[in-house]
């Protein structure tokens, strides 16, 4: 499966005096394009109610600044449920309005039914809350004051994707951001550009423009296409024929390729010109290049072979939930793509605009999806709608090179919000529907789904779900899936797989490779269970999801023929399935925390996947250990460095030169025994050209097995932000710190201050399990004239207080 065409650009951006412009041309009257940000200083009513008229009689408005949600902190709080219903907005903005100008509002997200009134009429309204829309004002506004009117809802409707019986949830609010737009009477618009031949030789562009209003046979369009460096390489002047004008750039010689190391982006500058005067500007930018599928068998970008290295990105962060801001999104992306990552898969929704950006300029090819997740086939409502924004979809990111899979749906199939809706023949019907709108509306990119495998056949690219050493299995049985997967799927992706991990959680004994308990070296070495299902009954330690993924790279990083592989997921992130989870309401399968900082599991990819020199030793959240005198352990340091020296309180245990074959860390592994008290181990990384990479981490070792847990203990650290962090420690009867307490545990702060809970990390949730006998929280004093009062307790210790004066 070939396809030697690659499409192509950034979002648009707009010539006008708000944003950076092409300042040489003419224009008159004033009548420019521009695009302004109006997401400060709107008023957000709490309220359900339907009428406008209503809404704005209801007191208690407060101001507030989008992206916003209602559910940044409630859906993540301890209380079962978050609030699925209606909200309002509004701002009072002014306009000078101009004769002749065109005004929009442009809404990059409202999350998940909206209406829009402007001065009292609606003008619009929107299904789909992961997709932007526009709506146009001219004829509502006023010169001078105007009032726009938003109620956004995010309630049960099961004729609109994604189910709410999905493993994630569901935000309300405008959770990203709103432009005001103007036009000059006669302006240019979809601008879609595709390249139906490119090589490292050669290169071919074809764009289309449409007009709006008008068709003065004076006006012409000329186009300019620049390269990386912006020097113009062709131009044409081109007719206006029924509102479009055809733009056609052939011989562009030698182009530099978009491609995940080098992402060389073009610009195509188009211009509506009247009698040598510019009326319109409108760019785009442009990548060139190809990929192909080789039928059950690698990926192709460019013509060279690429491992699809991916990574999940869901659209939230701790304390703002989906109402994330442009910086925040970008970090997001920059993140991913430090650790080497060259794919993301978007789950389960398309995502803010920002996002495709920094994939467009990063160099991580995207798999965009349709919500369609969970929830079976609907009645004929839903169909309209999941239809409409499959086209939206398509329509809104078709000019993003990164972009090169539409995926169709995840778990369709499962939990049917309608009466029959898990019937597989009529699912199919529907599935090959949108299979051939996807390829009308783009048949340039390929579509794909995941775990439906009665409709794999429909879809270009397809994955299984395999899971193993986590839902089912042993992580070690990796390789004898995907080879069988191989086989069936003539374009196979894998995508999901992992497990979850409660940062600080650790173990001398993680399960093995094989699925099974082994002894702790307390023990006799003969006692070894099995375990069956390890979401379930496993630790969720650090240690194993470290195994789990170092087993899995390995063995993709080593496999010439596979595609590549898509971990689950980057960031941990909320789900209204999981209140019993260590942070609850968390899945903390992330690589990173809601907060985006790394656990472990981020550097093992890293160094299978980074350029960038690094060691890592293994685990800087496992600085209290244990074990028999004599007991030797096993130190892992993950790095990229082709050979790595490990000292032990400054002696060097020897030189290990890295090899992916090699199980664990790439054979950078030290068998060593720990003196009793603080120990420092150093990791010197070098690479070939002898630069030297360390990295150093101090634990305390004790030769003592600590009793069962007797009290819980609080202390506080000042932080640099002027915040408390404050700490409970299971210990036993001699004071030592229990090692294998996981209970969870409960912060309150009685006053003086508040804690920061309802974040979903490690230190910003009021109910935790505990990491080792540890837990914390930052609390924030209210005022230094009272002292900030703690309590901690469970169902054993039935408080325990700690007064900060």
């Amino acid at each position: 499966m070939k396809i030697n065409i690659s499409l192509h650009s950034i979002m648009s951006f707009f010539c006008a005096t708000m944003l950076l412009v092409s300042c040489n041309s003419k224009t008159t009257e004033n009548h420019e394009r521009s695009r302004i940000n109006i997401n400060e200083n709107w008023q957000y009513l709490n309220e359900n109610v339907k009428s406008p008229d209503i809404a704005l009689e209801t007191k208690g408005w407060e101001t507030i600044n989008l992206p916003h949600s209602w559910n940044a902190l409630d859906a993540t709080d301890v209380i079962p449920g978050y609030r699925r219903n209606a909200s309002w907005y509004k701002k009072d903005i002014e306009i000078n309005k101009l004769s002749g100008q065109k005004y929009h509002l442009y809404f990059e997200g409202v999350n998940i039914e909206s209406e829009v009134y402007v001065n009292g009429e609606k003008l619009g309204e929107h299904t789909g809350g992961y997709i932007g829309f526009r709506i146009d004002i001219t004829e509502a506004i006023n010169n001078g004051e105007n009032q726009i009117l938003v109620r956004a809802d995010n309630g049960y409707n099961p004729e609109v994707i994604p189910s709410q019986k999905s493993d994630f949830f569901i935000f309300g609010g405008i959770t990203r951001d709103v432009w005001l737009e103007t036009m000059p009477p006669q302006y240019l618009s979809n601008l879609k550009i595709t390249t139906p031949n490119v090589s490292n030789e050669n290169a071919e562009l074809l764009a289309t423009v449409t007009l709006n209003k008008g068709t003065d046979s004076k006006l012409k369009v000329k186009a300019s296409l620049m390269d990386t460096s912006n020097k113009v390489v062709q131009t044409a002047l081109v007719d206006i024929s029924q509102d479009v004008a055809n733009i056609s750039f052939k011989n562009i010689k030698n182009p530099k390729l978009w491609d995940t190391k080098t992402p060389n982006l073009y610009t195509l500058k188009v211009e509506l010109i009247e009698n040598k005067i510019v009326k319109d500007i409108l760019s785009e930018r442009v990548g060139f290049r190809w990929f192909e599928f080789k039928d059950h068998g690698a990926f192709y970008l460019n013509g060279k072979r690429l491992l699809l290295r991916g990574t999940h990105r869901h659209e939230e962060h701790a304390g703002v939930g989906a109402a994330m801001s442009n910086a925040q999104h970008r970090k997001d992306m920059e993140l991913i793509k430090d650790m080497g990552a060259n794919f993301v898969r978007l789950a389960h929704y398309p995502q803010d605009p920002e996002v495709y950006k920094a994939c467009d300029e990063l160099g991580l090819l995207v798999w965009d999806e349709l919500p369609w997740c969970r929830g079976g086939l609907g009645n004929d409502a839903w169909k309209v709608n999941t239809k409409a924004m499959l086209k939206e979809i398509i329509e809104q990111n078709y000019n993003h090179p990164s972009v090169i899979l539409w995926s169709l749906g995840n778990e369709i199939y499962w939990l049917p919000d309608f009466e029959n809706g898990d019937d597989r023949k009529k699912i199919n019907t529907f599935l090959q529907e949108l299979n051939d709108y996807a390829h009308e509306l783009d048949p340039t990119r390929k579509t794909a789904i995941r775990k439906y495998y009665e409709g794999a056949h429909i879809v270009d690219v397809f994955s299984p779900s395999i899971w193993s050493g986590w839902y089912s299995g042993s992580y070690k049985s990796y390789q004898k899936a995907i080879d069988q997967y191989k086989n069936v799927y003539p374009h196979f992706l894998h995508a999901e797989y992992g497990g979850s991990s409660h940062v600080g959680r650790h173990t001398e004994n993680p399960i093995t490779g094989e699925g099974k308990i082994q002894a702790d070296g307390w023990e006799e070495a003969i006692v070894q269970t099995d375990v069956a299902n390890i979401a379930q009954i496993g630790d969720w330690s650090e240690n194993y999801i470290v195994d789990l993924f170092d087993w899995h790279l390995r063995i993709s990083e080593n496999d010439s023929t596979f595609v590549g592989n898509v971990q689950w997921a980057f960031k941990d992130f909320g789900t209204p399935l999981r209140p019993e989870n260590a942070i609850p309401y968390m899945n903390q399968k992330g690589l990173v925390d809601r907060t985006g900082k790394p656990k472990d599991a981020f550097y093992v990819f890293k160094s299978y996947w980074s350029d960038v020199p690094f060691t890592y030793i293994e685990s800087h959240t496992w600085t209290e250990r244990q074990g028999p005198k004599g007991k030797t352990r096993d130190v892992s340091v993950y790095s990229n460095c082709p050979e790595v020296e490990l000292f032990l309180n400054g002696k060097s245990l020897g030189v290990k030169k890295r090899d992916t074959k090699v199980f664990p860390a790439a054979g950078l592994n030290w068998n060593l025994s720990f003196k009793e008290g603080d120990n420092t181990l150093v990791s010197v990384g070098k690479t070939s050209d002898n630069k030297e990479f360390k990295d150093e981490l101090k634990l305390n070792y004790r030769y003592i097995k600590n009793g069962k847990a007797k009290e819980l203990k609080l202390n506080y650290n000042a932080l640099d932000n002027g915040n408390y962090l404050v700490t409970a420690t299971a210990i036993d009867s001699k004071g030592l710190r229990c090692l294998d307490y996981e209970n969870r545990v409960y912060f309150q702060c009685l006053s003086g201050g508040e804690t920061f809970k309802s974040l979903g990390t490690p230190t910003g949730s009021e109910s935790i399990e505990m990491a080792n006998g540890k837990a914390s929280i930052e609390v924030k004093r209210n005022t230094k004239d009272q002292p900030l009062k703690m309590m901690v307790l469970n169902q054993n210790f039935k408080g325990t207080y700690l007064t900060i004066k």
